[in-house]
């Protein structure tokens, strides 16, 4: 809530880090945080990813934050990119934001806007990971120090250099992938993303819908 005209309004926007042990969800938690604020876990008992999918890793094995930020017409893609770099090589980014090596999921971002912020949930596989999943073996703290600064920076960045950069991260471009809609399923070459981050395939652009990727492209 925040206080027009009064002196406590000061006090109530400072930025927060929240550190929890276990938690349904950070996202839950960094709903009712100011801007500039992370909520970090050990463990979610409720965690969720992009299309409403169930996010687990066992306790003390993931990176689980949520940051609050300002809104962006590009986030989910900002977001995809802040993390890659917070990563480091080789770790490159499927549309719109899931994070790869050695072409498995490493992590994913789920982003939720509000009507003065958004909330950025992201979760990396550090030292396990499902089956045919990755993990990126970092240790978890100097990784959320690095994703903070990147995500701060990302976040506020002019919209044609998150899509040149997002387009450079890509393991999506160029390639033959099936999309499923909530009306059905298209196939097709993925060729770009458009100026509001949809993506290209044959020409047709699609702005939500989960991607499977079924072969190098031409």
């Amino acid at each position: 809530m925040e206080l027009h005209g009064s002196s406590l309004a000061p006090a109530l926007e400072v930025p927060r880090t929240v550190h929890v042990d276990s938690v349904p969800s950070t996202q839950e938690l960094a709903r009712a945080l100011p801007i500039g604020s992370v909520v970090v876990a050990n463990f979610q008992s409720a965690g969720r990813g992009r299309l409403d999918r169930r996010w687990q890793a066992p306790p003390g094995t993931a990176l689980l934050a949520s940051f609050v930020v300002r809104r962006h017409p590009l986030l989910s893609l900002a977001a995809g990119v802040a993390a890659a770099e917070a990563c480091g090589e080789p770790v490159r980014l499927k549309w719109p934001n899931d994070l790869m090596l050695d072409g498995r999921k490493a992590g994913g971002i789920l982003v939720e806007v509000a009507e003065a912020k958004a909330i950025v949930g992201i979760g990396i596989n550090l030292t396990s990971a499902p089956p045919g999943a990755a993990q990126l073996d970092q240790p978890r703290d100097p990784l959320l120090a690095k994703l903070a600064e990147e995500l701060a920076k990302w976040s506020a960045a002019e919209p044609n250099r998150i899509l040149g950069r997002w387009r450079e991260l890509s393991v999506t471009l160029g390639r033959l992938v099936r999309v499923e809609l909530p009306g059905g399923i298209r196939e097709g070459v993925a060729e770009d993303i458009d100026a509001s981050g949809a993506l290209i395939v044959d020409g047709v652009a699609v702005s939500a819908g989960d991607v499977i990727h079924l072969r190098d492209g031409p």
